[in-house]
C-alpha cells in the first residue's frame, strides 16, 4: 500500500511537470509557478476526482505521441510528399468528413487573349462529401502494476505498438486507392512479359517502359510520378540478366527509396493490391486472392493525390471502475484517408499468370 502511494505520488509530479511544461510553454508563462500550482491542485481532496487527473494527463499525452508517430511513420513510404488536406477534416467523434470541392480543381489558361478584362473564375468544385475510413484498435489491457511500474514503461509499449498497426493498415488502405480499377487508356494495366516462374511472369524492365509507352500514348508527361514497386517485381528485376546497376542501386537505399528509373521516383512497398491477370480488374480491399490473381506494382502522380488526418481520440478506462476484472483498458481511434484525386494517370503493372 505504501508502494503504491509512493509511486502514486511520483507519477502525479511527473505529469503535473510534463503538463506544467507544455502549458508555460503554450501560454507563454513562467514553468515553475505554472508546474507548482498543478502540483498543489492534482493534490487537493475533491478538487480533482481521484484517477481524473492521470487519465486526462495519459489521454493528452498519448494522444499527441500517437499523432507524432503517424507524422513520422510516413517519411521515406510511398505517402512522402503527397498533399495533405487536414485542415479541410470536419466532423465529429463518429465521422469525419473531407469535401470533394478542395480537390484538384485548377483555374483555366488563356493563351494569346487579347479580350479584357480578363474573365473571373472561382475554384469551386463539386461539393462532394468524402468519409475518412475510421481505424480503431481493439483494447489492450493493462494491470495497475504495469501502469504505476516506473521501471517497465508498459503504455509507452502501448502506445507503440497501436499506431505502428494502425499506420500499417492506413498505408495498405492508401495503396489500394492508388491502384487503378481497372485497364482503360488513362489508367493502363500492364501485364509483365518475363519467364514464367512459380505460375507466375517476372517482371522486366521492358515492361516499365511498356508503362512509359502507354502514358505517351495518351499524352499524360510522367513528371512528378511515382512507381511502388512490389516485393516480387524488386525480386524479378533484381535477378533480371545483366541488371547489376539496380543491385547496386537497391543494395544502397534504404527504406524502400531506390534511385529514379526512366523518369519515374521508385519506392517499394510490400502490401500492394492484387489484380485479376485475366480481366486486369483490381480486387476489392481485403479480398482473398485466388490462383488467378496477381499483386501489383502501382504507379500514380504525387501531385494528384491527396491525403486527409482527421481526430485522433485515446480511449482509456480504470482498473477502478471494472471490479470484476480489475483490469485497465486502452485503445486508440484515428480517422484517414488516401486517394486519388483525378483518375487519369494512376496505373498498375500485374504478374501475368501465363
Amino acid at each position: 500500500m505504501k508502494t503504491k502511494l509512493i509511486l502514486s505520488i511520483f507519477t502525479s509530479l511527473f505529469l503535473a511537470v510534463l503538463f506544467g511544461g507544455s502549458i508555460s510553454m503554450a501560454a507563454g508563462l513562467p514553468a515553475l509557478p505554472v508546474i507548482g500550482c498543478i502540483s498543489a491542485i492534482s493534490f487537493i481532496p475533491g478538487i480533482v476526482p481521484s484517477g481524473v487527473f492521470c487519465a486526462t494527463v495519459y489521454r493528452e499525452v498519448w494522444t499527441k505521441q500517437v499523432v507524432a508517430a503517424f507524422e513520422s511513420g510516413l517519411k521515406d513510404t510511398f505517402l512522402d510528399g503527397v498533399t495533405s488536406y487536414d485542415q479541410y477534416v470536419s466532423g465529429d467523434d463518429e465521422s469525419q468528413v473531407i469535401h470533394a470541392s478542395y480537390f484538384g480543381v485548377e483555374p483555366d489558361v488563356l493563351i494569346n487573349n487579347t479580350t479584357y478584362p480578363i474573365p473571373v473564375q472561382e475554384l469551386n468544385g463539386s461539393d462532394i462529401p468524402i468519409a475518412l475510413d475510421k481505424y480503431q484498435t481493439k483494447a489492450t489491457p493493462i494491470t495497475d502494476d504495469e501502469l504505476y511500474a516506473l521501471a517497465y514503461p508498459k503504455m509507452a509499449l502501448v502506445k507503440g505498438a497501436h499506431s505502428k498497426s494502425m499506420l500499417k493498415n492506413r498505408l495498405k488502405k492508401a495503396i489500394h486507392a492508388f491502384g487503378p480499377a481497372g485497364n482503360t487508356a488513362d489508367t493502363p494495366v500492364i501485364l509483365t512479359t518475363g519467364a514464367l516462374v512459380n505460375g507466375r511472369r517476372r517482371m522486366l524492365w521492358d515492361d516499365v517502359i511498356a508503362l512509359r509507352q502507354a502514358y505517351t500514348d495518351v499524352d499524360i508527361d510522367i513528371e512528378n510520378f511515382r512507381l511502388v514497386l512490389c516485393s516480387d517485381h524488386v525480386n524479378d528485376l533484381l535477378v533480371e540478366e545483366n541488371n547489376g546497376n539496380f543491385k547496386k542501386m537497391y543494395s544502397n537505399i534504404k527504406d524502400g527509396v531506390i534511385m529514379n528509373q526512366f523518369g519515374f521516383e521508385i519506392r517499394e512497398y510490400t502490401q500492394t493490391p492484387y489484380y485479376n491477370a485475366t480481366s486486369k480488374v483490381k480486387l476489392s480491399f481485403g479480398a482473398v486472392p485466388a490462383g488467378t490473381d496477381s499483386r501489383a506494382s502501382v504507379c500514380f502522380p504525387v501531385d494528384k493525390t491527396g491525403k486527409a488526418m482527421g481526430k485522433t481520440k485515446m480511449y482509456f478506462s480504470e482498473a477502478a471502475s471494472d471490479p470484476l476484472t480489475q483490469r485497465n483498458l486502452i485503445n486508440f481511434r484515428n480517422y484517414f484517408i488516401a486517394l486519388p484525386l483525378v483518375v487519369k494517370g494512376f496505373a498498375a503493372i500485374v504478374s501475368a499468370r501465363s
